[in-house]
């Protein structure tokens, strides 16, 4: 679904049309994969095993909100202790990856380092084929974690590597950006009422 296809005057029509794009790109997640996903997480963190995140750009900042709801939303009111990381947050160490070996391997370095089997990796890209995004996904297979992709666009590479593909039918970053947002959430909120207790639920702020 490629949008805009022409030129707006009117911020409010671009806005509904803005709106109706993304409320097309919400249902088209494949609800099976999303069920999928959220097994992989609840075994991982009931197991405590580590979950990693990353992505570049926008979708960096999703991988870093990714471990704040993963890791302080899903513990509150649950008993949980979610073990959620963000490559994308490791300046020091991405910055060092990069000059000294190669931009390609910034996450793929990390997931070798960090990863051990059965850790859950979800990688986030519009594109899915970011080659550091690829080569993260390929270190986590060969090491025996799960691998999620969330993605956009025609899927890329990751799409077909992972174990899980979330993907969002649109062909506008920033639609694909705020469909994996979503899914963050859904997932993280879902993970957290699941384990609390029922009288909790309605008192709560999610």
């Amino acid at each position: 679904m490629r949008f805009p296809s022409r030129n707006y005057i009117s911020i409010a029509t671009y806005y509904d049309d803005y709106a109706g794009a993304l409320s097309r790109a919400l249902a088209s997640v494949d609800r099976e994969r999303l069920d999928a996903a959220a097994n992989f997480l609840m075994t991982a963190i009931r197991r405590d095993a580590h979950v990693y995140a990353c992505g570049n750009g926008g979708s960096a900042a999703i991988s870093n909100h990714l471990a704040c709801d993963h890791t302080k939303g899903i513990e509150t009111d649950t008993g949980l202790r979610p073990r959620v990381h963000s490559l994308s947050t490791t300046v020091e160490l991405m910055t060092a990856i990069a000059n000294d070996i190669s931009y390609a391997d910034v996450f793929g370095f990390q997931v070798k380092t960090f990863g051990r089997p059965g850790d859950v990796l979800i990688t986030i890209s519009s594109s899915g084929d970011s080659e550091n995004i690829v080569r993260a996904v390929q270190a986590a297979k060969e090491l025996g974690m799960s691998t999620i992709a969330l993605t956009g666009f025609t899927g890329g590479r990751s799409a077909r590597l992972a174990d899980i593909n979330l993907h969002v039918e649109a062909e506008n970053y920033g639609i694909v950006e705020d469909t994996h947002q979503s899914i963050m959430h859904c997932l993280a909120q879902f993970l957290r009422q699941a384990h609390m207790p029922a009288e909790l639920i309605g008192k709560r702020k999610f």
